[in-house]
């Protein structure tokens, strides 16, 4: 699923993408220019719970793509546009059973996530990820 877009050196846009892996129930890869790498498990719960906020059910939205994580669990992204803007802005909201839906910029969350991914493929061998 595409959490975010930037815009690589040479003036194109580039995704950055979260996806399940087959390692573990619920591990996660980000995927963007520079490649795969795990993120650590708990890491997208984390992010949301430091940079999110409680999300409004009642806002106007766009659903772009949603990811199942687990039964009971999932991530979308959404767009939405506040009074105040003029573009619709992307965000991630994390829906999870018996807990309140948080959501973040996907710009936040995808940033939060790359930084983790790549400080534990340095600092964790590959043999412990995802185990």
């Amino acid at each position: 699923m595409k959490i975010h877009e930037v815009t690589a050196p040479d003036g194109r846009l580039s995704g950055i993408y979260l996806r399940l892996t087959s390692d573990a129930p619920e591990a996660l890869e980000i995927v963007d220019a520079d490649g795969v790498q795990a993120v650590p498990e708990g890491a997208l719960e984390k992010v949301l719970a430091r940079y999110g906020a409680p999300f409004d059910s009642d806002a106007r939205i766009i659903v772009v793509a949603e990811l199942a994580l687990s039964p009971g669990k999932r991530l979308r992204h959404v767009q939405h546009l506040a009074g105040y803007d003029v573009v619709m802005r992307d965000y991630l909201v994390l829906d999870a059973e018996g807990a309140e839906p948080l959501c973040a910029p996907g710009a936040t969350v995808a940033a939060a996530l790359q930084h983790l991914a790549s400080a534990w493929a340095r600092t964790t061998p590959a043999a412990q990820r995802h185990t």
